[in-house]
């Protein structure tokens, strides 16, 4: 009986506890909106620079208990080589760091929409997003987690834009560790969906060259965007098919307008869909998505007048802007819901084997009943030992 108090006792003890952590959280919550929108207001001439400089940074009062947070605005690449700015959140637990420094794991945000506005850092919670938060600050890991560049920071939308949004995960590794003592080198990179495809491009980037003073040690992926020509032969004609490619007309036209015009870009739109372009690009997925899907419900099957993965431009920038192209050459780490209707799971099965027959080192999960919402945090029991198991140098098991 006394045992059962005690018992009883800790569970209270515990319970009060996180109540009151989520008291202040929404408390400090508020605190930091307050000085949201001025934050993120920075002249575009601070772009020049060098990639992984922190440009401004302030704490976030609401960092998860045992941790401490900020919000920067840092530089990075884009395609074109120029240097622009992004945003990100950066969390870190407050116990001592180990002997050689935290490793880091820079997280790829799914698809929340591809105007400024929808950037994950700008949400009420800006630890919303970032999946295995908890867990990863509990086992001692530093996170990191980019907007992308054109969110939240004014800037031209890198949705979908692989090298782009790569780099931008491994710049911010970099300006993290100028904030936070105890960093080290040793990166690992996780991703959901869109941030999926930022990942694995991040883990192409690293091993060409770019941030060469960061150790990239493996790639986890979930339902990654990986090969976006088989992505968008399978959504084409769905509600993600519409909103998909919605998103990615801005951004291809800014990364692209070197090479191609914007009509020639836009020239797929049938007239339906251009006159709808602007009001898609212009709404985020999380907060408006119902106003979203009721201007691309009527347009499923009339958004585009043929297939973008088989019409130029379109097809060489899917093609461009799929993984695969170079090797990794760290382990991979796959994940994939069987009920997804959003990347079929055959598009991941398809990459699984792209992999595999270029001889890289990869674990495949697959989830049955899972939709691609929860692809990410059902694979968090099996990603934190494979990152564990990663880390320490060990042999990992691998599905090839």
């Amino acid at each position: 009986m006394k045992r059962v108090l005690v018992l009883l006792a800790a569970c209270s003890i515990l319970l009060t506890g996180c109540l009151w952590d989520a008291e202040r959280r929404v408390d400090e919550d508020e605190a930091d909106q307050i000085t949201d929108a001025s934050f993120y207001d920075v002249p575009a001439s601070e772009a020049a620079g060098k990639p992984g400089e922190v440009v401004k940074s302030e704490p976030i009062l609401s960092a998860p208990f045992g941790s401490s947070a900020w919000r920067i605005i840092y530089r990075t690449t884009d395609l074109a080589g120029s240097t622009v700015l992004a945003s990100a959140v950066v969390a870190v637990p407050d116990a001592p760091a180990p002997a050689g420094g935290r490793a880091v794991i820079s997280w790829g945000h799914p698809t929340t929409g591809a105007a400024r506005s929808c950037a994950p850092s700008l949400l009420f919670d800006p630890f919303l997003m970032m999946t295995g938060l908890h867990e990863f600050l509990a086992a001692g890991y530093a996170m990191v987690a980019t907007d992308y560049p054109g969110m939240a920071v004014e800037g031209d939308s890198s949705y979908l834009v692989g090298v782009t949004e790569g780099n931008a995960m491994l710049d911010a590794v970099i300006a993290a560790q100028q904030l936070a003592d105890g960093l080290s080198d040793r990166v690992l990179l996780w991703g959901h969906s869109q941030g999926g495809q930022a990942a694995l491009f991040a883990a192409q980037q690293a091993a060409s060259g770019y941030a060469p003073s960061l150790d990239v040690l493996g790639v986890a992926v979930a339902a990654p965007a990986a090969d976006l020509t088989e992505l968008m032969d399978d959504d084409i004609k769905s509600m993600p098919g519409v909103t998909i490619s919605a998103y990615a007309f801005p951004s291809y036209s800014a990364a692209y307008s070197n090479r191609y015009s914007s009509d020639e870009i836009d020239a797929v739109l049938t007239a339906d869909g251009k006159a709808a372009l602007d009001k898609l690009t212009s709404l985020c997925l999380l907060t408006q998505g119902d106003e979203l899907h009721s201007i691309a419900k009527p347009l499923i099957g009339n958004f585009v007048s043929s297939n973008p993965s088989e019409t130029e431009p379109w097809k060489t920038m899917l093609e461009e802007n799929s993984a695969g192209a170079s090797t990794l050459g760290v382990p991979v780490f796959v994940a994939q819901g069987l009920a997804d209707d959003t990347v079929d799971p055959s598009a991941t099965e398809d990459y699984v084997k792209h992999l595999c027959d270029t001889g890289e080192h990869v674990e495949f999960r697959t989830f049955d009943g899972i939709t691609h919402l929860l692809a990410a945090e059902v694979s968090m029991p099996h990603l934190l030992p494979w990152f564990k198991g990663v880390l320490a140098g060990k042999p990992q098991t691998t599905t090839c």
